[in-house]
């Protein structure tokens, strides 16, 4: 039976940024994982309108993980037509990985809207979740979180994120108004941007 740990970071990275990197980097040391596998989402069920191509947020979080042997970035959900479901891609990565114990890293403020993901109980018997919260996080999270434990059962642990305030909404809109980026994101994605000129039209 192996003892790998393996974390997952899943999001639309639209674009990818350091605050991304960060919080993966610290996720791994604070819980020892053995590897952080990215999944940019293909069709995400809660955002729409992305008018990025699936396959160049793909190609920016290859381009931002390049070099660190402790990451890797999978395509699962880019090549999927239809709309992906977090449960239905940690299933699919429960079946490649049968041996491997997974944690799925995610926002404080996602986890708390996960009686909105489908089947939340399912998807919490499937893997550990843990819970990334601000700097300025609310009092009460700690009890949420119970509430959602006690009624969906599972693990979510909770753990002290990154002191970096960066979006991509903002990175997008630098990007529109023409202003540098090379502070938000690694420069391979930032370069990759502008030779795709990427976000330039974004509405």
């Amino acid at each position: 039976m192996s003892n790998l740990k393996y974390g997952i970071m899943g999001g639309t990275f639209n674009p990818i940024h350091n605050a991304h990197i960060r919080m993966a980097e610290e996720v791994r040391d604070i819980l020892d994982l053995d590897k952080i596998i990215f999944i940019p989402t293909g069709t995400p069920p809660h955002k729409n309108n992305l008018n990025i191509d699936a396959l160049d947020r793909y190609e920016m979080t290859k381009l931002a993980i390049s070099g660190n042997d402790k990451f890797e970035v999978s395509d699962i959900e880019v090549l999927n037509k239809g709309v992906s479901y977090t449960v239905e891609t940690v299933g699919k990565l429960k079946e490649f990985y049968p041996n491997v114990e997974f944690y799925f890293i995610t926002g404080a403020d996602s986890i708390l809207d996960i009686y909105k993901w489908k089947n939340p109980e399912k998807l919490l018997s499937l893997c550990k979740f843990v819970s990334v919260k601000r700097p300025n996080y609310s009092d009460d999270l700690e009890a949420k979180i119970k509430e959602i434990v006690d009624k969906f059962g599972g693990e979510i642990l909770l753990v002290d994120g990154p002191l970096l305030n960066i979006s991509s909404t903002e990175i997008r809109e630098r990007v529109r108004e023409g202003r540098p980026i090379y502070d938000f994101v690694p420069q391979k994605v930032a370069d990759y941007i502008k030779e795709n000129k990427l976000y330039i039209k974004w509405i």
